[in-house]
């Protein structure tokens, strides 16, 4: 599943393709046709595969740091991280097949957004969290600063992957540092 989310970042979702994923894995078309019944079957494996490596580099870890501000200061940065050891070729799957699929209605569009849902409602909580200990001030709205953030992080993920440039991420972890009032 890590070569077809490898492709996806490249190609998209509907680039996916078992031909070219059995290219890629040097395999033949009928040992990988034997997994999936469609390409919809292909597509929702591969947004699952992405979840669970996403989960992997970028929730757990966040998770596992203090709770609440310091936990969201993590998530942002196991994000950049992650960009930044480029897991995937394209930068974030999310990001990119958000876009992709957004317009086509669908199982597809709908397992992406609840994995965004997902991920801007922990951001969500995390403010929310780290506004009633004190953390963050008590006047801060928590929805206009979930959107800020997620903002931010796919803001990064657009300029890393047309440029290249470790700059965007690091200009990124500057911005929700002093945003967060967080000191480098």
């Amino acid at each position: 599943m890590r070569e077809a989310v490898s492709l996806a970042t490249l190609d998209g979702l509907e680039g996916l393709s078992i031909g070219n994923l059995a290219a890629a894995l040097d395999m033949s078309k009928s040992g990988v046709y034997a997994h999936f019944d469609s390409k919809q079957d292909l597509q929702l494996a591969t947004v699952d595969g992405a979840e669970r490596i996403f989960d992997a580099e970028v929730i757990d870890p966040a998770l596992a740091a203090a709770p609440a501000l310091a936990q969201l200061v993590a998530l942002c940065d196991a994000y950049l991280d992650h960009l930044l050891r480029r897991t995937f070729p394209g930068g974030c799957f999310f990001a990119g097949v958000a876009l992709e699929m957004g317009t086509r209605p669908g199982p597809v569009k709908e397992r992406i957004a609840a994995f965004q849902g997902r991920l801007t409602g922990l951001i969500h909580h995390l403010v929310v969290d780290a506004i009633e200990r004190g953390e963050l001030p008590s006047d801060e709205d928590p929805a206009a600063l979930t959107f800020e953030l997620h903002g931010l992080i796919l803001a990064a993920n657009t300029s890393f992957v047309l440029r290249q440039d470790e700059a965007a991420l690091t200009m990124a972890r500057h911005v929700m540092r002093r945003r967060l009032h967080v000191s480098e």
